[in-house]
C-alpha cells in the first residue's frame, strides 16, 4: 500500500492503516527543511517503523523520496513497491496560494494525478491496484445546488479547484479506458491538531491559543461569512479506506451536511476559553471585540480575500452513507475545542510554534 503521507490526511491514514496490519509505504517529498513532523510518532515507534540502511526506510512504515513533478520516480517507486492500494493524497492544496502559484498547482494536482495513473499502468498494474484520489468540494465552487452530491454540476473558483477538476476527470478516463479501480473521494473540508498553520482554521485556533495564554493580543481574517461543511480528518481517512474495499469502483461525497461559517467557528474557538466575541462595524472595517475585556482580538484584512469567492459549501453524503456504512462521529464543537486545546498545549512548550 503506498500513500502521499506528510500532510494531514496522510498521517491519520498511515495510522488508521498501521492498525489495520498494512505495510505503508509513503512519499517524501524533499525539502530543505525536516517535514516528517505529523509522522514523527509512527517512525519512532518501533512497532511500526525501524530503521533502515538509506536512513528513511523501516519495517511496517517505509519512506521513499518522490514527487508528484517526477514521473520517473513515481515509475520507480511503484515498480519496487507493487502496492495493492494507493491513495494520491498530494497536492499543493492551499486554495488561496494557488491563485499565486496556478501553474505549479495544476502541474502537482492535475498532471501529478496523471503522472501517478500512468506510472500503475506503465508497471502493469492495472489489474491489481486499487487508487484512491483526493478530490475536493472546491470542484462545485460557484454552487450550483444546495446541498452538493455527486450529481451536482462543478463550477471551480480557483486554479487549485481548476487542477482538482482535471484530476477528477482523468481519474474517471482511466477507469473507463483501462478496467482500472480508480476513485475520486470528493471529502469536502476536513480539519485537525495537525492542519496546516496557514489554513484558516488552524490560524484561528492557534491565534486563539496565543491570546489564551497572554502571547498576542488581536489576529486578521479573511471573509467572515464564508460557510463551510467542516469535518474530522481522521473520520475521513476511515471513508477513503473504505472506498476501495468496495466490489465495484464508484465516486462518492464525504461530508458531514452541517455548515459553519469562519465568524463561527471563531466564536466556539474564543467561547471554549472563556471569551464572547462581539462583532462591531462592517465589512473591512469589521472587528471582534472581547466582551469581558473590551479588547479587540480579531480584525477583517482584505488581504485574505480570495479573486474568487467560494462562498458556501454543504454536502450530502447519503449515498456514502449507503454503500459504506459511513457517516461523520465527530462534532463541529469536538473538532474546535480538540484543536483549540492542542494549540494551547503547544503554544505553552513552544510559544514560537
Amino acid at each position: 500500500m503506498m500513500v502521499m503521507i506528510m500532510m494531514q490526511d496522510g498521517s491519520y491514514l498511515a495510522e488508521f492503516l498501521l492498525e489495520k496490519g498494512y505495510e505503508v509505504h509513503g512519499i517524501l517529498r524533499r525539502s530543505s527543511s525536516f517535514n516528517t513532523g505529523r509522522i514523527e510518532h509512527l517512525y519512532q515507534n518501533p512497532q511500526t517503523h525501524t530503521e533502515g540502511k538509506d536512513g528513511i526506510t523501516g519495517g511496517h512504515m517505509k519512506l521513499h523520496y518522490g514527487d508528484l513533478t517526477d514521473s520517473t520516480c513515481l515509475v520507480k517507486i511503484i515498480n519496487q513497491v507493487k502496492p495493492t492500494e494507493i491513495y494520491n493524497l498530494g497536492a499543493q492544496s492551499h486554495v488561496k496560494i494557488s491563485f499565486e502559484l496556478a501553474e505549479y498547482t495544476a502541474n502537482v494536482d492535475g498532471v501529478g494525478t496523471l503522472r501517478l495513473l500512468d506510472a500503475i499502468k506503465t508497471c502493469g498494474l492495472t489489474n491489481s491496484v486499487k487508487f484512491y484520489q483526493a478530490s475536493t468540494s472546491e470542484l462545485y465552487g460557484k454552487v450550483q445546488e444546495i446541498p452538493q452530491k455527486e450529481t451536482t454540476p462543478f463550477y471551480p473558483r480557483s486554479p487549485y479547484g481548476a487542477a482538482k477538476l482535471y484530476a477528477y476527470w482523468i481519474v474517471v478516463n482511466f477507469r473507463e479506458a483501462y478496467n482500472l479501480f480508480a476513485v475520486n473521494g470528493i471529502l469536502f473540508n476536513h480539519e485537525s491538531p495537525r492542519r496546516g498553520a496557514n489554513f484558516v482554521t488552524r490560524k484561528i485556533s492557534r491565534s486563539v491559543a496565543k491570546i489564551h495564554l497572554g502571547q498576542l493580543e488581536s489576529f486578521s481574517l479573511g471573509n467572515l461569512d464564508s460557510k463551510r461543511d467542516w469535518g474530522h480528518a481522521k473520520d475521513y481517512v476511515e471513508a477513503m479506506w473504505l472506498m476501495l474495499q468496495q466490489e465495484e469502483p464508484e465516486d462518492l461525497v464525504i461530508a458531514t451536511g452541517e455548515v459553519h461559517s469562519v465568524r463561527e467557528f471563531v466564536e466556539k474557538s474564543f467561547k471554549h476559553v472563556g471569551k464572547t466575541i462581539v462583532w462591531e462595524g462592517k465589512d473591512e472595517n469589521e472587528v471582534g471585540r472581547c466582551q469581558e475585556t473590551g479588547v479587540i482580538h480579531v480584525k477583517v484584512d482584505s488581504k485574505y480575500y480570495r479573486p474568487t469567492e467560494v462562498e458556501y459549501l454543504q454536502g450530502d453524503s447519503t449515498k456514502a452513507l449507503t454503500k459504506l456504512g459511513w457517516k461523520a462521529k465527530i462534532t463541529f464543537e469536538e473538532l474546535v475545542k480538540e484543536m483549540v486545546d492542542a494549540d494551547i498545549h503547544l503554544m505553552k512548550n513552544n510559544p514560537n510554534a
